[in-house]
C-alpha cells in the first residue's frame, strides 16, 4: 500500500512510500509508523485518515491497492 504524508509529518517520513500488507487498519498503520520512527508517535494520534480521497473511520480495512494519506491538523489564517 502506498502511504502519503502531509505537512508536519514529512519531517518524520518521506512524502511518499509503501507499508508491507499486514498492516490492516489505522491502528496497525499507526503502530508501524510509530516504530519506524517514534518521535512521530503523538503527531499520527491526531491526524485525518483518507483512502484514494476519500476520510475514513478507524474500522475501514485497508486493501492491497489502497492509496493512503495522512493528513496532521493544522492551522492557519
Amino acid at each position: 500500500m502506498k502511504v502519503e504524508v502531509f505537512a508536519l509529518l514529512k519531517e518524520y517520513f518521506d512524502k511518499q512510500f509503501f507499508v508491507p500488507d499486514l498492516v490492516e487498519d489505522i491502528n496497525s498503520l499507526k503502530d508501524y509508523l510509530g516504530q519506524q520512527n517514534p518521535e512521530a508517535t503523538r503527531i499520527l494520534s491526531s491526524c485525518r485518515f483518507a483512502v484514494n480521497d476519500e476520510f475514513i473511520d478507524t474500522s475501514y480495512k485497508f486493501k492491497q491497492n489502497d492509496s493512503i494519506s495522512i493528513i496532521p491538523p493544522s492551522s492557519g489564517g
